[in-house]
């Protein structure tokens, strides 16, 4: 830079040009301005798009990704020039093709990912062309330690790109990819070393020590059951004695209620293993019942009543109807219902022996439909209208016509 002298003396014998050299640094400075403000607004603006919604995780892994990227190019960048000879122009344009490619995968695969939850073909592709470019990077290493680097470079950034697509697929998703079978917490857990639940070290002894007493337990009673010799049995309570002590001194099973009550569930369900064949468990697949409307304790009270004597009595109704298959039961109550219907359009109600008699349903569910369904207005009113005319509901009886009529209990409707 010149001396100020120099710049004095030049300002003094050409002003002309002095002028000019100023005007045209401010507006050099001016254009410098605009552009750096343009440029910072934008990269405010892609800050505020791209970076700052993503976690502080994913911005490290594009950054690490993105080095490792610059170093597989830079190894390629070598390989075009020593081992393919390109040179110039040509090299600039061919040397990373393949780290473009990889690029352009990876961006196609999260695309994919975040349509269909998986990387699809575009994600083998990213390991494919990685690896690819790895091998092409370490084949120009001048040594060994190069050449494992050369490696690393390009798997490295193919991991960082893979947990992210995990990362962003759970977010997304709400699950795991895979649950693996082998784990270090289930390899601890198969061994002994390590608690699947969060029972503290007192609680697992004190358990354990119940299930040796149990077990003891069982072992004496089977062994008694099966006219074991007096050697044996002396062996096995001496066993179920031990477990016993054990258990008073580690566990307080003495005075401690939830203990004494574990001890005897596990007792129990150890006694009574033979009982689980016999069990008859409901079929889940098989269609719900179709069950009768509840009714309230004042109609229960109402419709107990009429059916089967003359004289009104009212008879105890049978509590245990026949075991049937869920799909019969429901197949009977529809034919109860139809028969039920048909009837009432002839001007007759039906008994329910006449119910169970024609559809096949015991009498105490026929008693218990029937009560039900006499409730409703066009039954009641044919019940009615027989009352008026001194007809006693006691069977299938004919109705005499009447116009249809608006049932009131205490000024309420039941219809």
């Amino acid at each position: 830079m010149p001396p100020i002298d120099q710049i004095t003396a030049f300002a003094s014998d050409r002003p002309v040009a002095t002028v000019i050299i100023c005007v045209i640094g401010l507006a050099l400075l001016g254009v410098a301005y605009l552009a750096l403000r343009a440029v910072y607004r934008a990269g405010e603006r892609f800050f505020h798009r791209y970076v700052a919604p993503r976690p502080a995780e994913d911005i490290l892994t594009i950054v690490a990704a993105s080095i490792a990227t610059g170093v597989s190019a830079q190894g390629m960048w070598r390989f075009s020039g020593d081992v393919l000879g390109f040179d110039g122009p040509l090299r600039l344009l061919l040397f990373a093709f393949i780290e473009v490619a990889v690029i352009t995968s990876a961006v196609r695969a999260r695309r994919n990912m975040r349509e269909n939850y998986s990387a699809g073909i575009d994600g083998i592709a990213v390991w494919t062309l990685t690896g690819l470019s790895a091998v092409l990077s370490s084949m120009d290493a001048r040594s060994l330690a190069e050449a494992v680097f050369r490696l690393a470079a390009p798997l490295v950034a193919a991991w960082l790109w893979e947990r992210g697509m995990a990362i962003e697929r759970h977010r997304i998703t709400g699950r795991h990819r895979i649950n693996w079978r082998l784990t270090p917490e289930r390899m601890l857990v198969r061994v002994g070393l390590a608690e699947v639940s969060d029972r503290t070290a007192s609680e697992v002894d004190a358990h354990r020590r119940l299930t040796r007493v149990a077990l003891a337990a069982k072992r004496a009673r089977a062994l008694r059951e099966a006219g074991a010799s007096d050697r044996k049995m002396r062996v096995a309570l001496t066993k179920l004695d031990k477990a016993m002590d054990r258990a008073v001194e580690h566990t307080g099973l003495a005075v401690d209620s939830n203990r004494q009550e574990a001890l005897l569930s596990q007792i129990g369900a150890l006694y009574n293993t033979s009982a689980l064949i016999d069990l008859s468990p409901p079929v889940p697949w098989a269609p719900e019942p179709e069950e009768p409307p509840q009714l309230s304790p004042a109609l229960s009270a109402a419709v107990l009543d009429d059916d089967d004597e003359d004289e009104g009595e009212v008879e105890m109704v049978e509590t245990t109807p026949p075991v049937v298959d869920t799909a019969q039961r429901a197949a009977l109550m529809r034919a109860a219902r139809e028969y039920w219907d048909k009837q009432i359009e002839r001007k007759f109600v039906p008994r329910a022996s006449d119910i169970a008699h024609e559809t096949g349903i015991s009498l105490a569910t026929a008693r218990e439909y029937r009560a039900l369904w006499k409730l409703e207005p066009r039954a009641h009113a044919l019940i009615e209208a027989a009352a008026e005319h001194g007809i006693i509901d006691t069977g299938t009886f004919p109705a005499i016509e009447t116009p249809e009529r608006i049932l009131t209990v205490n000024g309420s409707s039941l219809g």
